[in-house]
């Protein structure tokens, strides 16, 4: 049987949830993305959609009206308005809408999360150290409580106060940041933080493969220079990414591939190059293996989707 006081949190919660709805509907009215204040950004989307394949980037995630799933090599995590995700570190990622209508639109708010704000936000709260010898996923999903979707509510509401939010948005943001830290993901979030734990060591190996990605991957290399064996750099990097380290390299390549046939209008075998790939062939299987057609076709299918979309705005 509730208490009274959980049946006032959960008349908090119901409250929250419908205004944060009805801010983001109102300050985003068509389908897409805004960024009405520094690091805070909105989408809206009034139909499914299908997998997207993108690069994550630290942050917090909130779902008003819907629901979504995120896939991070072969871990599968679903959130909707009762639970949030937090996303550390940056990774080939893909993700899809999987309820919205145009009578119910999918509306959510992704807050980056700087680890300067982290780590300064650990020192003040005295949040201890990480583990040596941890490693800790970068992905997860949690319930939404009711004082974090609170903070989460007081944020949003700046975007009608400008003067307001340059003052009290950084400190609402460092309280999300702590009340994350308190919350079942704190060690999640700190482990990215701080140099603690080998998932520091897995952060500086992401880096390295993002910005060297079109390079031949020299695992003994890579594994040395973090101090790491073979086996324990491939364990620890899997535990974070959930993924093999050329796994990891393979997706970075071909997403950059479809962005440059996309956007710099380069032929398959151009972009295969410019990537790494040396044999068109297995570029092509791979690509189709990943995006579920081959390069031509999904360029194509993904034109066509996009000048119906700017002939339906």
């Amino acid at each position: 049987m509730s208490t009274p006081q959980a049946k006032r949190e959960a008349d908090r919660a119901q409250a929250n949830q419908e205004e944060l709805t009805e801010r983001i509907a109102q300050a985003i009215q068509q389908d897409g993305t805004a960024e009405p204040l520094k690091g805070l950004h909105f989408k809206r989307a009034s139909f499914p959609s299908e997998c997207a394949h993108s690069i994550s980037i630290p942050a917090f995630c909130v779902i008003a009206q819907g629901s979504k799933e995120v896939f991070l090599g072969s871990d599968r995590y679903q959130y909707d308005p009762m639970h949030y995700l937090l996303a550390t570190i940056e990774m080939p990622i893909a993700s899809q809408i999987l309820d919205a209508s145009p009578e119910n639109p999918h509306l959510s708010l992704l807050l980056a999360l700087d680890p300067a704000l982290v780590s300064s936000v650990m020192v003040e709260a005295g949040y201890p150290p990480a583990q040596q010898g941890a490693s800790v996923k970068a992905i997860d999903v949690s319930p939404l409580n009711a004082d974090l979707l609170d903070a989460v509510v007081r944020l949003v509401r700046l975007i009608d106060s400008p003067t307001e939010a340059h003052v009290l948005a950084p400190l609402i943001k460092r309280e999300i940041v702590y009340r994350l830290l308190m919350g079942e993901q704190g060690a999640r979030l700190c482990q990215i933080a701080v140099f603690g734990g080998y998932t520091h060591h897995i952060a500086r190996a992401v880096d390295r493969l993002r910005s060297d990605f079109n390079q031949p991957l020299r695992i003994e290399t890579v594994a040395q220079e973090l101090g790491m064996s073979v086996s324990s750099f491939h364990h620890h990097f899997k535990s974070v990414t959930a993924m093999s380290p050329l796994q990891f390299q393979k997706q970075l390549r071909l997403q950059e591939a479809r962005r440059l046939m996309l956007g710099e209008n380069l032929d398959a075998t151009s972009a295969a190059y410019q990537v790494g790939y040396e044999d068109s062939s297995h570029f092509n299987r791979e690509y189709k293996r990943l995006f579920g057609a081959p390069p031509i076709r999904d360029v194509e299918r993904l034109r066509e989707e996009a000048r119906e979309t700017a002939g339906s705005i």
